[in-house]
């Protein structure tokens, strides 16, 4: 199965997460164990202050589910502040070998965890101090997590996550009584503005570690699994027993099925308009684009007593729904605004950037290419904005650009697949 195909689901709506929790899960769905284990061994370097680092991997029962629970410990009490940490960290990923995704994760997860601490005690990254974990615990987990998801192939995959529970009440940690989650894991949760909820026991069940890993990986937050075929499940377990529930993380591995087309969740905003100007109407919706909205509509209707109105129907980001309604609110006076939770079937997009020759000379368009899922080219749209503005140049019917490009752009697709010649057609520069 190709890296791409794969789905990721981390559940940790009941138990949260922690790194250990997160490890432990990852060796259950078949992890190398052994290339785990020589990964956190690196860390035992003279400079690093890590001795005698031990990797206790066992299966552990937690409320009647079997789990797999990780245990690094290391003698020495250096304690390091930020950049300390992250030099660790960095060195470490590149001496070990990892590939470039795998090194960039470890070092954007260290740097979160970091930057919240700098944040919160108003230091510097070279004052940072990680006061919520052990000494070789931050480290070696995510050395541990960056090492696990690369021998899983899963850095390319399409990665879910569930909102995190936090757990709550009261615990002692470096800085005294704190309620549950830590300062540091709310911190991190706020920063990328992942959602959480409280309970369900009365527990730290969320790690400032485990945070940093799950927003650093976890590419959409959703409230139900999504459409896939499961194939492995792992589960990992974290330290403490509870009576009320199992404290298990689980992540699940996935493909999307050849016969499926893929999904993504997205809200529906609307309200009904009867008493708004054309002109206030086309600027609300200009700036809905602006602002982010996915789409925009309008449709005609009647409202009560036969007045002609209209229905403004917008698709968003779930992470936008509020900030977008407000607009809606502010541009049209409407008095209410309706919101839809939505799962949607899509195609896989690309933008290139095709070049053609008009009139003697060669110009550049971007093109919007969409395939289903055994790549077969569906449609191919230049965009609107470049095909206007080439039009203007040449001063030709957008109509007459618009299928030139498109034509020109068919012909290269169809090269590159009898070819594989790529030397005309580019993908899009970021």
């Amino acid at each position: 199965m190709a890296e791409s195909d794969k789905l990721v689901v981390i559940d940790c709506q009941l138990a949260g997460i922690s790194g250990d929790m997160f490890l432990g899960a990852l060796i259950d769905l078949g992890a190398n164990v052994s290339k785990l284990i020589a990964a956190i061994k690196a860390l035992e370097k003279r400079e690093y202050g890590y001795k005698n680092i031990k990797i206790d991997v066992q299966q552990v029962m937690r409320r009647g589910f079997k789990a797999t629970k990780i245990d690094v410990t290391a003698d020495g009490t250096n304690r390091k502040n930020g950049d300390e940490l992250i030099a660790i960290v960095e060195e470490t990923a590149r001496e070990i070998g990892l590939s470039v995704k795998a090194q960039q994760f470890a070092s954007n997860v260290i740097h979160t965890l970091v930057n919240a601490e700098a944040e919160l005690h108003g230091s510097s990254l070279s004052n940072a101090h990680l006061h919520e974990v052990s000494l070789v615990d931050t480290a070696a987990e995510i050395i541990g997590a960056a090492v696990a998801i690369d021998d899983l192939e899963l850095f390319n995959a399409k990665v879910y996550a569930t909102p995190v529970s936090v757990g709550g009440g009261l615990f002692q940690f470096s800085h005294g009584t704190v309620s549950s989650p830590a300062p540091a894991t709310l911190e991190i949760l706020k920063s990328r503005s992942f959602p959480l909820k409280g309970g369900p026991v009365e527990s730290e069940l969320t790690t400032p570690t485990g945070a940093a890993i799950l927003v650093n990986l976890a590419t959409e937050v959703i409230r139900f699994y999504p459409e896939m075929t499961p194939l492995k499940v792992g589960y990992g377990a974290g330290s403490k027993d509870f009576r009320e529930i199992p404290n298990v993380l689980r992540v699940i591995l996935g493909a999307l099925s050849e016969s499926e087309l893929p999904t993504d969740n997205v809200v529906i905003l609307e309200t009904n308009l009867d008493d708004t100007t054309g002109e206030v109407i086309g600027y609300a919706m200009d700036r809905l684009f602006r602002e982010g909205a996915k789409d925009v509509c309008i449709i005609p209707m009647f409202t009560k007593k036969n007045r002609p109105g209209q229905i403004l129907k917008i698709v968003a980001d779930s992470k936008d729904a509020q900030r977008l309604s407000r607009f809606i609110i502010e541009e049209t006076g409407t008095l209410g605004v309706r919101m839809y939770p939505c799962r949607r079937h899509i195609l896989n997009r690309k933008l290139l950037s095709v070049d053609v020759q008009v009139d003697g000379g060669e110009e550049t368009v971007k093109v919007k290419v969409a395939k289903d899922q055994q790549g077969k080219i569906i449609q191919i749209k230049p965009e609107y904005d470049e095909v206007k503005k080439l039009a203007e140049k040449k001063r030709k019917p957008l109509r007459e650009i618009a299928e030139l490009v498109t034509s020109r752009a068919k012909e290269i697709l169809l090269e590159k697949e009898e070819e594989g010649n790529t030397s005309a057609i580019k993908p899009r520069e970021n």
